[in-house]
C-alpha cells in the first residue's frame, strides 16, 4: 500500500528509455561513472596528502626529541 511496486519502476524504466534513448543514457552512465571515479581518487589523493604531512611531522618531532635529549645530556 503506497509502495512502487516492481512493474511500476519497469514502466517508469520503459518510458525513460524511449524517451531519452539508449545512446544518451549510455553516454549519461559513463559520465556519471567518471565522476564518481574522479570524486573517489581527489579523496584518496587528499588522504595520501594528509597521512605525508602527519609522516612528516612525527619525523620532525622524533628528531626534536632526539636533539632535546642530546642537549639535556650535556
Amino acid at each position: 500500500m503506497g509502495g512502487i511496486s516492481v512493474w511500476q519502476l519497469l514502466i517508469i524504466a520503459v518510458i525513460v528509455v524511449l524517451l531519452f534513448g539508449t545512446k544518451k543514457l549510455r553516454g549519461l552512465g559513463s559520465d556519471l561513472g567518471g565522476a564518481v571515479k574522479g570524486f573517489k581518487k581527489a579523496i584518496s589523493d587528499e588522504d595520501a596528502k594528509k597521512t605525508t604531512e602527519l609522516g612528516d611531522k612525527t619525523v620532525n618531532s622524533v628528531q626534536a626529541e632526539k636533539k632535546q635529549a642530546e642537549k639535556e645530556q650535556h
